[in-house]
């Protein structure tokens, strides 16, 4: 569409022609750039964080979790903010809710 727009000839005349049409023209495109960039990257990027949240406030004690920095254990205790998980006997570790990337089922 930008590419149509750029590749409009020029209005014919010594430079005195209608500038509104070409105003109101950019305007449409810019909005439509717009709505498309919401569309297609904002929104879905809120959508995934919604659902991280939710995962984040489901963890329990026993769920498997994996993080993500890639660690794999069982949840041993959550806190408000953080979540202690083993993951070897004997050995647990404390991290933050938001670094928990995935609970396994």
């Amino acid at each position: 569409m930008l590419a149509l727009f750029l590749m409009s000839p020029a209005p014919a005349g010594g430079g005195g022609g209608d500038t509104t049409g070409q105003l109101i023209q950019t305007v449409v495109m810019f909005g439509a750039v717009i709505a498309i960039f919401y569309f297609m990257m904002i929104r879905p990027q809120q959508k995934r964080a919604k659902e991280h949240q939710k995962l984040l406030a489901s963890i329990k004690k026993g769920d498997s979790v994996v993080t993500s920095s890639g660690i794999h254990g069982t949840v041993y205790e959550v806190d408000e903010t953080t979540i202690t998980v083993t993951i070897a006997s004997n050995t647990n570790v404390k991290f933050d809710k938001s670094s928990v990337g995935t609970v396994k089922a």
